[in-house]
């Protein structure tokens, strides 16, 4: 893309004051240019996500509109309901942007219900399916820093867009102009019905399903536990506190996280995989003493714990809570007698290989699908194809997201609150806690440990480094690490298994993705795989060990002995 053409074309619109100055101040600035017309925002499967500002590589009005009109271009072309459900979270411009995309619905004749308020990423998928929608956008960027926002699309079953679509949608969108203009203005479709507003009713709705979820609605009053809760600014603060209120709960609300701040100036990074996103949660815990503390990413589709060990507070991993939570939805329900025959955990191939251990003790089935809880959703999808919905037990992925129930098709930290609760009241009533029932656990089914690496890449080309990198994995694959033989080499580019020992190569069933994975037998593994919604690679570490320190110490070396395989030439 010529990024000067582009940027004086840019100069020549009439555009809102502060993008108009962010032009003005690049004039000039070869790299500040570069940076913002050098490329054209990625629209991938699950959206778009980027740092706002003016430009086409960049999230304003426009890119969201064209977007927008792309996604309605393609559901005017198709048979599903001609309906869109749009959602938004507490960030910067998210309102703007969720009301310039119910515009460009409702511009092409498609009925546009937006949320009221911001709410949570997984009410916008439960929207979706409870109002006869085609289609659906959340605008969010996650657990992103606060320059960002993003554009997320999902179908009309409620997860996020699947490749077949998003190329259709992709194509309908390079055929529009970014400065296509809306026809008709907010109020004007609110006026003739085009747009319509999500209200409360939809909102007690949600909390009713969501509760239908609870294996033991009365233990957590019981139990009187003391929490400390951080919605890190973002759309769990409602949600969450209103769902746990009625179960008896009582929380210590962090003050300085507790109101929408798209500038998440206590927290510069809210992401519950980081520790720094309790942070300020430890200040208060220290007055509270609470038996845990969890906070919730700002689009509460994701939820972090800690717990105190003695000298501090033990964050647990995403993988830790989720093996928590699965084990206490298993073990829970074989003993209420409700647990199915044929139950199936869903969880990503990078998350921990534990839950199969876990699964498998009760009679029930783990199911590895790949990473992004669309394919957790496509899943359940297919069990309820077969009429078999009640087999899905729980899904979960190692960065912090779960799902019990079919209600949504994405995760969502408020049922995971819930569930946790109800586990920490039991423990406790035991004279225990989640630490206490982790490490029954570790010694049960032996000592996983797991970490993630993200390699950060930079600059416009940053999909082309990340290609280069894992080509330069591919072509030179390392026999072992630290000494542990590999076993088997999974490559879901080509979809193919080798197995080293012997070289035999057996077809791989899941989607075609660009992850590799090198499997380390009985003693762990590494994947590496290029994010979906920011550039950088991800490696992701398991190690197993008979012991803690035995565990602790594999998977160091596996970490430093990878550094000499990352860093081959592309």
């Amino acid at each position: 893309m010529d990024a000067k053409k582009q940027y004086a074309l840019w100069r020549a619109q009439r555009l809102p004051d502060d993008l108009a100055a962010e032009l003005a101040a690049m004039a000039g600035n070869a790299d500040a240019i570069e940076g913002a017309f050098g490329a054209e925002l990625q629209f991938g499967t699950a959206g778009m996500r980027g740092i706002m500002g003016a430009g086409t590589n960049r999230l304003n009005q426009y890119t969201v509109r064209r977007a927008a009109q792309g996604l309605a271009a393609w559901l005017a072309g198709t048979k599903l309901p001609q309906r869109c459900a749009i959602g938004y979270d507490t960030r910067h411009h998210a309102r703007e942007f969720a009301e310039v995309c119910a515009i460009a619905m409702a511009d092409r004749g498609i009925e546009a219900w937006l949320y009221a308020a911001p709410a949570p990423t997984p009410m916008l998928s439960y929207a979706v399916r409870e109002l006869g929608c085609g289609c659906g956008i959340m605008i969010t960027a996650s657990h992103n820093a606060s320059a960002y926002n993003g554009v997320k699309c999902y179908g009309p079953d409620g997860c996020q867009m699947t490749d077949e679509p998003a190329a259709v949608v992709v194509a309908e969108i390079d055929r529009i102009a970014y400065f296509t203009p809306a026809q008709h203005t907010l109020d004007d479709h609110l006026a003739t019905g085009r747009i319509q507003m999500i209200a409360d009713d939809l909102w007690q709705a949600y909390y009713t399903r969501v509760l239908q979820e609870s294996l033991q609605p009365e233990i957590i009053a019981r139990a009187q536990l003391r929490a400390v809760y951080t919605p890190l600014c973002g759309t769990g603060n409602k949600p969450v506190r209103t769902l746990l209120g009625r179960l008896g709960a009582a929380l210590t609300v962090v003050p300085c996280q507790e109101q929408p701040d798209g500038d998440f100036k206590t927290c510069e990074y809210p992401n519950p995989e980081t520790d720094a996103a309790l942070r300020e949660s430890y200040k208060i815990a220290d007055l509270v003493r609470p038996d845990f503390i969890f906070g919730t990413d700002p689009d509460c589709d994701r939820v972090a714990v800690a717990v105190p060990d003695g000298t501090g507070y033990r964050k647990l991993t995403g993988n830790e809570l989720g093996v928590l939570l699965l084990d206490y939805i298993l073990r829970t329900r074989k003993a209420q007698g409700t647990l199915p025959a044929g139950g199936e955990a869903i969880c990503s191939i990078v998350s921990t290989p534990m839950a199969g251990r876990i699964a498998r003790s009760y009679g029930c089935e783990n199911v590895e699908v790949l990473t992004g809880f669309k394919y957790i959703g496509g899943e359940i999808l297919r069990l309820e194809g077969l009429g078999q919905a009640d087999r899905f037990l729980f899904g979960f992925e190692e960065s912090c997201g779960y799902l019990k129930g079919t209600y949504a098709r994405d995760k969502d930290a408020v049922v995971a609150s819930m569930l946790l609760f109800e586990l920490a009241a039991e423990e406790k009533l035991r004279g225990g806690t989640l630490l206490t029932r982790l490490d029954a656990l570790y010694r049960t089914h032996g000592y996983f440990k797991a970490k993630v690496q993200s390699l950060e890449l930079t600059g416009n080309d940053a999909m082309e480094k990340a290609a280069a990198l894992m080509a330069a994995v591919r072509a030179n694959c390392p026999a072992s690490i630290a000494g542990v033989p590999v076993t088997q080499v999974r490559d879901y580019q080509s979809r193919q298994a080798k197995s080293l020992p012997d070289g035999a190569v057996t077809p791989l069933t899941l989607p075609k993705s660009n992850v590799l994975c090198l499997d380390l037998g009985t003693q762990g593994g590494v994947i590496l795989r290029p994010s979906g919604t920011e550039p950088k690679v991800k490696l992701y570490y398991t190690a197993v060990g008979a012991t803690e320190p035995a565990a602790e110490a594999l998977l160091e070396a596996y970490m430093q002995a990878m550094q000499t395989v990352i860093a081959l030439p592309a």
